[in-house]
């Protein structure tokens, strides 16, 4: 029998020293992103800079307690974890504080935090129980069903609010699944689908005179997929159950196709549509719904090689891009540090992802394992959406980046995931299965 003789013990401090590095590096370019001559102080309370110092401070506290709990917790409590966030995103669905257009927020005085971020946290740990506990069965349908039930029910009521961007965030665990055996062509078809969706929105805005009718752009395209399909069936008709197979593949993704119109205009928000038009270069409205990214983009190109250097943003200390201290923080790095300073950001973030995914394989409880890649696939499409729409790759969904982003119940959510999957993996060499 084992004891411990510090609760340090057995610690990765790679993973803790990436952590820090990677506050430390968010909390003075959330300072330079809300620098005020008048309140130079990085403790003041009254600036964004000051309150995050009093958010990093509970960070660190919640990091430490989570070291004194037992192991065997997460698992145990799991469930009811996962229970307690589904009340919560429920209650704030009724009872909650609109901000930015989405009723996702609980303010009690001072202090706000949307229940989406111990969701994120209830939802890794309830998966990784339940494929714990039925992995070795991931190739029977209900154990399939039930995995993706735990992902996309609070997903779905997340959606209610409306967030895209949280709601977005869950399917990153899709990865884990996959981790399990989840089959590579479920991805090839969420990939068809993103692609039908751009080319429907895309082919509405063309058409076409044709006998003296006009045909809008979809339904050239129409024509051009039933070739296809009818292709296709002529080389692998004499194969068993090709008719089913090509005729309702065929009927499904046009039912998706002629669809995208509807979810588009009746599902996402006008803003939302806005800027995924800007996005894909249907209209252009650097004064409008392109105007963050736009600003954003000269922001950092302006940064060159080297950066303009600490407290020399122009971009930044004369508010150009909205929001840049929360979801266009990396506009900060990119300004002032430039292609050297987000280099090391990025090689911070990729090198944290990395070494979570190695310690993962090396777990011997399938548990601790499929938790830690919940928690890698969590960082990473925070990650890869927040600096993709500052770069203009992805659409303005509001998704922070983790440990950068001003906000306090952001910055909770992140540390609770990485510092309990530190905890389970200083148990690793005493666990038995």
């Amino acid at each position: 029998m084992r004891t411990k003789r510090s609760i340090f013990e057995d610690i990765d401090w790679l993973m803790v020293g990436l952590y820090i590095a990677l506050v430390l590096f968010g909390w003075i370019s959330i300072y330079a992103a809300t620098f005020d001559e008048a309140h130079p102080s990085i403790f003041d309370l009254a600036k964004n800079h000051g309150k995050q110092a009093l958010w990093i401070g509970l960070a660190l506290v919640i990091a430490t307690v989570l070291l004194f709990f037992d192991h065997r917790f997460f698992e145990t409590f799991g469930y009811i974890v996962y229970g307690f966030s589904l009340l919560l995103l429920v209650a704030v669905v009724l009872v909650g504080t609109e901000i930015k257009g989405a009723q996702s927020w609980f303010v009690l005085g001072p202090i706000s935090f949307q229940p989406s971020e111990i969701a994120k946290f209830g939802t890794a740990l309830a998966l990784a129980k339940y494929l714990g506990d039925h992995g070795e069965r991931f190739d029977q349908f209900k154990v399939k069903l039930y995995s993706l039930g735990i992902i996309f029910l609070p997903a779905a009521l997340i959606m209610l609010q409306p967030d895209v961007g949280s709601t977005l965030v869950f399917t990153s665990l899709l990865i884990v699944l996959y981790r399990q055996g989840l089959p590579s062509w479920i991805f090839g078809l969420g990939f068809v689908a993103v692609f039908l969706f751009i080319l429907a929105l895309y082919m509405k805005q063309y058409s076409v005179e044709l006998f003296g009718v006009t045909l809008e752009g979809k339904f050239i395209f129409l024509g051009l997929f039933t070739t296809l399909a009818g292709f296709v069936w002529y080389n692998l008709r004499k194969k068993k159950g090709s008719t089913l197979v090509v005729g309702g593949s065929y009927l499904a993704m046009v039912g998706y196709f002629f669809s995208v119109d509807f979810l588009f205009d009746n599902i996402l928000q006008p803003h939302h549509q806005n800027r995924i038009n800007e996005l894909l270069g249907i209209v252009s409205d650097p004064l409008g719904a392109g105007y963050n990214v736009h600003q954003s983009k000269i922001a950092i190109g302006s940064g060159g090689f080297s950066g303009k250097g600490f407290l020399q943003g122009t971009q930044t200390k004369f508010h150009f891009v909205p929001e840049q201290s929360t979801d266009f923080i990396f506009c900060t790095v990119g300004e002032e540090w430039g292609f050297i300073g987000s280099f090391v950001m990025i090689a911070l973030f990729v090198t944290l992802m990395g070494r979570i995914v190695w310690l993962a394989e090396k777990q011997r409880s399938a548990f601790t394992r499929i938790y830690g890649y919940g928690v890698a696939s969590i960082l990473f499409i925070h990650f890869a959406i927040n600096v993709g729409m500052t770069i203009g790759l992805a659409p303005v969904i509001g998704i922070p980046l983790p440990f950068f982003s001003y906000g306090g119940s952001s910055l909770w959510s992140f540390t609770l995931l990485l510092f309990t999957f530190i905890k389970l993996d200083s148990e690793r060499k005493f666990v038995l299965r």
